[in-house]
C-alpha cells in the first residue's frame, strides 16, 4: 500500500559534521566507516573498502564553482539553496520527460523487473517543469544520503520505503503530503500526469539555504589511462536498454533507449559530458512492489565495486568507493588516485553487476 507520508525537518548540522570527520579520515588514509544502519539487508557495507586519497574538490581556477557541477556558479555566487532531487519515471510511455536537461546530476537506477527510473538532482540549475513524478524506492536514501540533506519529492511510495525516507538525512517532500508542489500536465494521462518546479519546492523549504558539499572532483585537463570508446551499451532490461554514443563536435554523450534518441519534451537529445557507470550488487525483496509480484530491487552502494568513467570520448575503469550512507562516492582509478569529472553534469548509470555492459571502439 503507498503511504502518504510527513514533511520531516532535521537539523543539517550533524550531517555538516559528519562530512567534515569523513574527509579528515579519508586524508589520513584511515579505513573506510561503517555503513549507517536503516534495518534493510542492503546497507550492511563491503569491509573491503579501501582508503581514498583524496576528497571530492575542484580545479576550476576563478571564482565560486557549482558544488555538483564543477562549473562556474551563475554570477559569480553559489545559490545559497539545498539540492533538490525529483523522482521521474522513466518507462516507455513516460518519454520524452521534462527537466533533465537542466539537472546537475542524474541518477538512473534499476527497479522491479529491471526496468529504471530517474533522480534528477538540481542546485544550481532549476526547472520549471520536471517530471512525471513517480513514486520511491529502497535505493533513493543510498543515492540522496551523500547530498547533504536535499529536498527529495516523489509520489508517494509503499510503507517501508516511506519510513526509509522518514529516517534518513532527506527532506521529504512527497507529493501525497505536499499537494501544492504537484503540477498537472494536462497532454499526459495518469499516472504520467504529474509534474512540479525547483522554484515550488525551494520556496517551500526556504528556511533551508545550505548548498551541498562537493560529491564529485572536477578537472578539465583529461586524466591518463583512458581508453578511446564511440559508445556504451547498458541493457537494464527491453524497456531499459542504454546506448550513450559520444559526439565529438558537442563534447557530449548522447543517450539512446533500444536505438532510438532519447529526447526531453519539446528539446533535443539528452546529451551529458560525464557518464558514471557505478557496477553494484543487487538483491530482490524483501517487499513486493506492485500487484504483479515485483519485488522491490535493493542495490548495494555501500562498499566498493567497479567503476567507468566515460569523459572527452574516452573510458577510464577504476572502482568506486563508498564508506557510508552520508559519504561520498569515490571514483578512483587503479594507480589509486581520484578519477575526476569533466566540469559540467553527470549521469550516473547504476547497473547489476550480472548486467552485461559493451562497449565500441
Amino acid at each position: 500500500m503507498r503511504q502518504r507520508g510527513r514533511h520531516v525537518r532535521r537539523s543539517r548540522t550533524g550531517i555538516r559534521t559528519w562530512l567534515i570527520i569523513g574527509a579528515a579520515v579519508l586524508v589520513l588514509g584511515a579505513g573506510a566507516g561503517v555503513a549507517l544502519a536503516l534495518g534493510t539487508k542492503h546497507q550492511t557495507p563491503n569491509k573491503d573498502v579501501r582508503a581514498v586519497v583524496s576528497v571530492p574538490s575542484t580545479t576550476q581556477a576563478d571564482g565560486p564553482v557549482c558544488p555538483l557541477t564543477g562549473t562556474p556558479a551563475p554570477g559569480g555566487v553559489v545559490p545559497q539553496r539545498p539540492a533538490v532531487a525529483v523522482k521521474v519515471d522513466n518507462y516507455p510511455a513516460a518519454r520524452p520527460q521534462s527537466g533533465l536537461d537542466q539537472a546537475d546530476i542524474v541518477f538512473e537506477e534499476p527497479v522491479e523487473s529491471l526496468i529504471t527510473r530517474l533522480v534528477a538532482v538540481f542546485q544550481c540549475q532549476s526547472s520549471s517543469f520536471v517530471g512525471p513524478v513517480r513514486s520511491a524506492r529502497a535505493v533513493d536514501v543510498q543515492i540522496l544520503s551523500q547530498l547533504s540533506h536535499p529536498l527529495f519529492v516523489h509520489a508517494g511510495g509503499i510503507n517501508p520505503v516511506i519510513a526509509l525516507l522518514q529516517a534518513a538525512p532527506i527532506t521529504d517532500d512527497n507529493l501525497f503530503t505536499h499537494s501544492g508542489l504537484t503540477i498537472n500536465n494536462p497532454q499526459r494521462v495518469a499516472p504520467y500526469a504529474t509534474y512540479t518546479s525547483t522554484s515550488a519546492v525551494w520556496a517551500l523549504n526556504s528556511s533551508d539555504t545550505t548548498p551541498p558539499a562537493p560529491i564529485f572532483t572536477y578537472a578539465t585537463s583529461v586524466p591518463a589511462g583512458g581508453t578511446p570508446i564511440s559508445s556504451i551499451n547498458i541493457p537494464f532490461s527491453s524497456t531499459s536498454n542504454v546506448t550513450w554514443t559520444w559526439n565529438a563536435s558537442s563534447g557530449e554523450w548522447m543517450l539512446s533507449y533500444s536505438g532510438v534518441p532519447a529526447t526531453v519534451a519539446g528539446g533535443g537529445q539528452i546529451a551529458f559530458p560525464n557518464i558514471v557507470v557505478q557496477r553494484v550488487v543487487i538483491s530482490y525483496g524483501p517487499w513486493l512492489e506492485n500487484d504483479e509480484g515485483g519485488l522491490e530491487v535493493q542495490s548495494q552502494m555501500i562498499g566498493s565495486g567497479s567503476l567507468e568513467v566515460l569523459r572527452n570520448g574516452q573510458m577510464i575503469s577504476g572502482t568506486w568507493q563508498r564508506a557510508s550512507e552520508t559519504s561520498p562516492t569515490s571514483l578512483v582509478a587503479a594507480n589509486g588516485t581520484t578519477i575526476p569529472l569533466t566540469p559540467g553534469p553527470t549521469w550516473v548509470e547504476i547497473v547489476p553487476t550480472i548486467t552485461n555492459v559493451t562497449t565500441q571502439p
